[in-house]
């Protein structure tokens, strides 16, 4: 079931007035039923692996807590969660990584001559595998280090693993946060209702009015690479980086929203990475949920930064090299996530330099120019990284770069060359509209001015033709009905 559905629209408005209706200790059992319903809409049978994480994750934190009431040794705490894990990644390389590993497998053997094959499973990869089973596989972690009670009703911590808002593209939210959530009783809010309700708005706005829009242009050039040059992949390339960060926010924004009117909060996922001056900087405001449950289960157990420079490179190369693997059984992917970590390295290696340029050049690094600046050259980088990311493989990544840098046709801009790629001149012209909307939006929450807070203080004559008019501007210049099916969501591949 998709948020930009009609199924999901009658869905949620049915879920939440339920969830306020029923009596209190039989909430967290409508919301389980619910969830459990909203991710049967794609697969049911695919269920059982939802629930099997669940139960091997739930198992685990009672085993935990066992050993640390019987005072059992450490390392017998240690083996149940080296079990959890196991149990649990296994599962995920088998729907996810077994037919990569295979292809690599008989590719090696082919290099060296040998005949034997070995046969793939070709399994339909199941929607939200590796957000739901990162969740489950952080409690086990915290109730090892204690940063979270033992939850004892299975039931309760079953909607952890499975609440619907961000089950299946996250936020992969923490036991520390939503466990607790779920224990606690929540009453209907109007201030929640109305922030909630224009928080899902907003996501609908990036995801069906800009992401939608942008993926047809990129699509019909990243999806014939051989019929386009030059400046047609540095535009479809430019506006990738847009599409994935509208499609994916615009995911967040419904979740968070979704849940906001049911009383829950979600942790942010998004802060303006796109501000960002440096590719350190970028990741601590991308996708937070996953780039900090790398830091915290990965980076910090590899020894982070503490047992020197060399190993701290090599462990932010290791944490971005997996990462590119979780997004996706590919090479582009891990080329990705080895670029990103490879272009932090560098840049922390050659701050000291920088830093004497800086200082024998008189530049003012506090100057509205020099910001500008770091700011595009991350974007540069970033968005360099984003071909691999999006290419269909890594030939076509590297024609599609080689081509940007090698062909000159800035005339495509000029020549109306533009409007035939999928978007007329007017749907273009929408788009440019829409983005500068966004532009403004994500300068203004960088600067630390809540729109949402102005707006809710203002009368009702001022706050209520906005709402209508961000309703049907989303509802008229939307991408669906009949020429369009709804969009599924980028991340829900991985």
């Amino acid at each position: 079931m998709l948020f930009n559905s009609i199924n999901f629209i009658i869905f949620f408005p049915v879920v939440a007035l339920v969830y306020f209706a029923i009596p209190k200790k039989v909430r967290h059992l409508w919301l389980l039923l619910a969830s459990y319903f909203f991710y049967m809409c794609w697969n049911a049978k695919y269920a059982a692996l939802l629930f099997y994480s669940t139960a091997v994750t739930y198992a685990s934190g009672l085993l935990i807590d066992g050993c640390d009431r019987k005072g059992k040794p450490e390392k017998r705490k240690k083996f149940y969660v080296g079990l959890s894990f196991a149990m649990n990644l296994s599962l995920l390389f088998l729907f996810k990584y077994f037919d990569f590993a295979v292809d690599n497998i008989n590719f090696i053997l082919a290099r060296c001559h040998l005949q034997l094959s070995v046969p793939k499973f070709d399994l339909l990869l199941p929607v939200g595998i590796s957000f739901y089973i990162f969740q489950a596989l952080s409690y086990t972690m915290d109730v090892y280090r204690k940063d979270i009670y033992v939850e004892r009703n299975f039931l309760k911590y079953a909607l952890f693993v499975s609440f619907f808002p961000q089950l299946v593209a996250g936020p992969i939210e923490r036991s520390k946060n939503l466990l607790k959530q779920i224990g606690k009783e929540h009453v209907f809010s109007y201030e929640d209702f109305r922030r909630g309700l224009l928080v899902m708005l907003w996501g609908y706005f990036q995801k069906i009015v800009i992401a939608d829009r942008i993926g047809i242009l990129v699509d019909t050039v990243y999806g014939s690479p051989g019929d386009y040059q030059g400046a047609y992949y540095l535009l479809a390339s430019v506006l990738f980086a847009i599409q994935i960060y509208c499609d994916f926010s615009g995911y967040s924004l419904i979740a968070v929203g979704a849940a906001q009117v049911m009383g829950f909060r979600l942790m942010e996922n998004f802060d303006c990475p796109y501000f960002a001056k440096s590719v350190a900087e970028f990741w601590r405001r991308w996708h937070i949920s996953l780039t900090s449950w790398f830091r915290d289960y990965l980076y910090i157990p590899l020894g982070g930064n503490r047992k020197g420079t060399a190993r701290k490179y090599v462990n932010i190369m290791i944490v971005f090299l997996v990462s590119g693997l979780w997004h996706g059984a590919q090479w582009t992917y891990v080329v990705w996530g080895g670029l990103n970590g490879l272009f932090q390295v560098v840049g922390s290696l050659m701050m000291p330099l920088r830093e004497r340029a800086a200082k024998a050049f008189d530049v003012k690094e506090d100057s509205l120019g020099h910001k500008f600046l770091k700011t595009a050259v991350t974007f540069v980088l970033v968005d360099f990284t984003w071909i691999f990311f999006r290419a269909e493989s890594m030939s076509d990544a590297l024609h599609i770069i080689k081509s940007i840098f090698t062909v000159y046709n800035p005339w495509i801009f000029l020549n109306n060359s533009i409007y035939k790629l999928g978007l007329t001149q007017k749907q273009f012209h929408l788009l440019v509209f829409s983005l500068a909307v966004l532009l403004i939006a994500d300068w203004m929450k960088y600067k630390n001015i809540n729109f949402m807070d102005k707006l809710l203080e203002q009368n009702i004559w001022c706050r209520w033709p906005v709402y209508i008019l961000g309703i049907l501007f989303v509802l008229i210049f939307g991408i669906w009905g009949n020429a369009y099916d709804a969009q599924a969501f980028v991340y829900f591949q991985f």
